[in-house]
């Protein structure tokens, strides 16, 4: 009796890479994050896996579109070339029809077993980000990312929704700690990559108006952020397990972004671009700690 043994059609590993799952590792964990702290200890399962099904396929459609959209520009890119429609291991024809696909999967999960308003929303995001930024304000404005990171700024905030079915003060601070975080922490990554972005006549801030006016807004806007970080305690929605965690990891940010803006050390871009990540995950991890520490 013959027996065959089949193998992973490559396509599926190249569909998977077109959603960029590292970026939305991020994007479902804040989202996650969302959807705690709008809980207790008696979590509702099955609306959290739903709702995190939903968000992370719409991120991917919108992940998809966006190569779809910047296939020009990513043939150009060293940091992009690599990518599977710029390979050949993907069609436009393939892509535009998994990232139709996977956005109505969401929208219908997102419908059906959540609410309304997080479905709007979660289609608003995909809207802003594969359309608005995308197709328009990508190669148009220097404010490219400031305006576009109103998508990524979303996650808690739909996280919150799909377990309330409302909105109140903490989503919406989270939702604006993300918004001002986005800017440094893609114009670091811009000054690393500045030859990149100019190659390929992108608007970027350091390619519009050079690394030193760019620095120095990445200074300005960790503190800014920290500023904002702020908030959730003198509101008294959090307590000072979230106020350490805020002093220390946004005094580090302030720290590494002025190293930047006085040293004018390219790596240092690229060190305070990965911190960023890393402040990012460790802030959200600090709210959940103390919304649940407080609750023992």
């Amino acid at each position: 009796m013959n027996s065959t043994t089949s193998t992973p059609n490559p396509i599926i590993f190249d569909l998977i890479a077109l959603t960029k799952p590292r970026v939305n590792f991020l994007i479902i964990f804040t989202a996650i994050v969302g959807m705690l702290l709008a809980q207790d200890f008696n979590l509702n399962y099955s609306l959290m896996i739903y709702a995190s099904i939903g968000i992370y396929l719409a991120a991917s459609a919108a992940a998809v579109i966006n190569q779809i959209v910047d296939q020009k520009i990513d043939a150009i890119m060293d940091r992009t070339k690599s990518r599977p429609l710029i390979k050949g291991n993907v069609t436009s024809k393939h892509a535009i029809y998994f990232s139709i696909v996977i956005s109505l999967i969401s929208t219908y999960i997102l419908y059906e077993y959540v609410n309304t308003i997080t479905t709007v929303l979660t289609l608003f995001s995909i809207i802003v980000y594969s359309i608005i930024y995308s197709v328009y304000l990508k190669n148009l404005t220097s404010q490219n990312i400031v305006i576009g990171g109103i998508a990524g700024a979303m996650p808690p905030l739909l996280g919150w929704t799909a377990i309330t079915n409302g909105v109140s003060e903490l989503p919406l601070l989270l939702f604006l700690i993300i918004f001002l975080w986005t800017p440094p922490h893609f114009w670091a990554l811009a000054v690393y990559k500045k030859d990149d972005y100019s190659k390929a006549n992108i608007p970027m801030l350091p390619v519009t108006h050079g690394d030193d006016f760019t620095r120095l807004h990445i200074f300005l806007y960790s503190i800014l952020l920290f500023c904002i970080t702020l908030f959730p305690y003198l509101l008294g929605l959090v307590s000072y397990i979230y106020l350490a965690s805020v002093i220390l990891l946004g005094g580090k940010f302030i720290y590494d972004s002025y190293d930047l803006y006085i040293t004018k050390n390219i790596r240092k871009a690229l060190m305070l671009f990965k911190f960023s990540i890393t402040y990012l995950a460790m802030l959200f991890a600090a709210l959940l700690a103390d919304h649940y520490i407080l609750m023992l």
